[in-house]
């Protein structure tokens, strides 16, 4: 276990060992320990592809990390794009931070804008799902000059609306179990998934103290008006219903705590969104089915 003392931040850091041979997981970990506010601590992030292309900007959710995103990166590659897929802190080969109280809405999406600063991207397609949407969906509020379109999966925009029943019960759950089975609770929403797969989304949490991050982030959706990430959210669902860029919907309709009723929601607030694709079988990672949500937003951009 390595400590890093981080500002006034303790941190863990996994093992590089941990992520060895996994499946479906062929990339370079690439690292970033200079982030303008965050010195010193460490992210993680897949880019792969040309430098000088249109980016694929894939930002995953509770509890995964950018392993989500294993199904999908080849197809947007294979389209001649660049695939870029950081791992929020807490998460992935990311540095967690040990207190419960580091995790808040501006730790993350200020860490989310720094990095784009870092890298400079442009020409940024957002694939976002659970809180990549949440933080995802809001970076046009600073930087819209980066943003051209939009592939969106099961998620939402933090306005401080009262939750679905199906969210209150999964908040409530997190807040019990302090040692999520990650692995487990990936297994059971995702039935295709192989042992070595769901090896692979333990792999980043060796004991529960690696685990703040999963602990917190639910309490953190915006689901009351006084919550911190309400009034940017509110901003970025007056950005959406603005945009003219191409965007894409694809929802797991076995979700539970963020499927249709939700999604056809979002769908109303973002600007020339065609008909949502709804894939039956899929649950709230819609990732995991995530090579034919790719080919059918490619297919429906190239009309």
């Amino acid at each position: 276990m390595a400590n890093v003392a981080v500002m006034t931040i303790e941190a863990l850091r996994t093992d590089d060992s941990a992520f060895a041979d996994l499946p479906g997981w062929p990339y370079e970990p690439r690292y970033v320990e200079d982030l303008a506010g965050y010195e010193g601590l460490r992210m993680h992030y897949v880019d792969e592809g040309p430098a000088d292309v249109p980016v694929m900007l894939c930002l995953h959710g509770e509890p995964t990390w950018a392993y989500v995103y294993r199904r999908m990166i080849p197809v947007f590659l294979e389209a001649g794009y660049r695939v870029v897929a950081p791992d929020f802190y807490g998460f992935g080969r990311s540095d967690k931070p040990v207190d419960d109280a580091a995790y808040t809405w501006d730790f993350h999406r200020n860490s989310l804008l720094a990095f784009l600063d870092y890298l400079d991207l442009h020409d940024v397609t957002l694939v976002v799902q659970d809180w990549g949407g949440l933080l995802g969906l809001t970076v046009p509020v600073d930087q819209a000059q980066r943003i051209v379109g939009l592939l969106v999966m099961n998620t939402g925009f933090g306005v401080g609306a009262t939750p679905s029943q199906g969210f209150a019960e999964w908040r409530d759950f997190v807040a019990k179990t302090p040692d999520l089975g990650v692995g487990r609770l990936m297994g059971r929403s995702c039935r295709h998934l192989s042992a070595e797969e769901i090896a692979a989304y333990d792999a980043a949490f060796p004991g529960p103290e690696y685990k703040a991050g999963v602990r917190t982030f639910p309490a953190l959706v915006p689901t009351d008006p006084d919550m911190d990430g309400v009034a940017v959210s509110r901003q970025a669902v007056k950005w959406w219903e603005q945009f003219a860029g191409k965007s894409f919907m694809a929802i797991g309709m076995k979700d539970p705590v963020l499927g249709a009723d939700v999604m056809h929601r979002v769908h109303r607030h973002i600007n020339g969104c065609p008909p949502p694709l709804e894939i039956e079988e899929g649950g709230h990672f819609l990732q995991e089915w995530g090579d034919q949500v790719a080919r059918a937003a490619l297919e429906a951009w190239a009309d």
